[in-house]
């Protein structure tokens, strides 16, 4: 049996989300052909095949669109004969929008290779969780004064280079939607989807006063050893 899959248009990660969900539907022998523009896309299918334990079974290219087929299984995952940590953790510290996208590609791609992921965000971090519909009255005024300077969300993020007031976030928006990226908002919830576990530091939050009912929902509450415990069991570990 061969399932097609049209993954034209979609850059990172996008075609390897694609390729995990899909496989995660075939049973072992079947065949997974999919069909992608994105250039980088045959460098990370065979890798991801090696870690995953699946079999790059044919390829080929005209130069602009590529071609592949996958049999689901057949072999042990490089990740089962090597380690057992084989989990990633990232400490999402930053608030730029760039870097929170790059975060979220990193944590995705992780997943879809079978990993393992925990994403924790501490002190701005955390204004990535934040809801923008959310108003806690019974704050007080150094709280008060936090939450209203600091971004509430996704929407609200600053990129850290030229980013002109917010212009430079609307006009980056604007390039990846044209150039079918997926948006920081889809990122997170394909993370969510696929299992990627996302903790947001109890201390940092307490700082910075930040409340349980103002973030997104499916956050975890934890604090430093939530993460050691994570990165323990982890062989990638990245600070962003």
């Amino acid at each position: 049996m061969t399932i097609s899959i049209n993954c034209s248009g979609l850059q990172c990660p996008g075609p390897i989300t694609e390729v995990y969900k899909n496989m995660n539907t075939l049973q072992d022998g079947e065949v997974l052909e999919v069909s992608v523009t994105d250039p980088g896309f045959m460098t990370d299918i065979k890798e991801w095949c090696e870690k995953t334990g699946n079999t790059l079974l044919h390829s080929e290219t005209d130069g602009v669109k590529t071609t592949v087929q996958i049999v689901k299984g057949s072999k042990k995952a490089v990740s089962e004969v090597t380690s057992s940590k084989d989990g990633t953790t990232l400490v999402v510290f930053n608030q730029d929008l760039d870097k929170a996208i790059a975060s979220y590609i990193i944590a995705t791609g992780a997943a879809a290779m079978g990993k393992k992921v925990t994403l924790f965000h501490t002190f701005w971090g955390l204004n990535i969780l934040r809801k923008s519909d959310i108003n806690v009255k019974d704050k007080p005024f150094m709280e008060k004064m936090f939450s209203g300077m600091m971004p509430k969300g996704t929407k609200h993020l600053p990129i850290s280079n030229m980013n002109m007031g917010g212009l430079g976030s609307k006009m980056i928006r604007k390039v990846m939607k044209e150039k079918i990226v997926d948006s920081i908002e889809t990122l997170m919830k394909n993370a969510m989807d696929m299992g990627v576990e996302i903790v947001a530091c109890s201390m940092s939050m307490d700082v910075m006063g930040i409340r349980k009912e103002e973030l997104i929902d499916g956050v975890t509450i934890g604090g430093v050893a939530a993460y050691l415990g994570k990165a323990e069991d982890a062989n990638v570990n990245l600070f962003i």
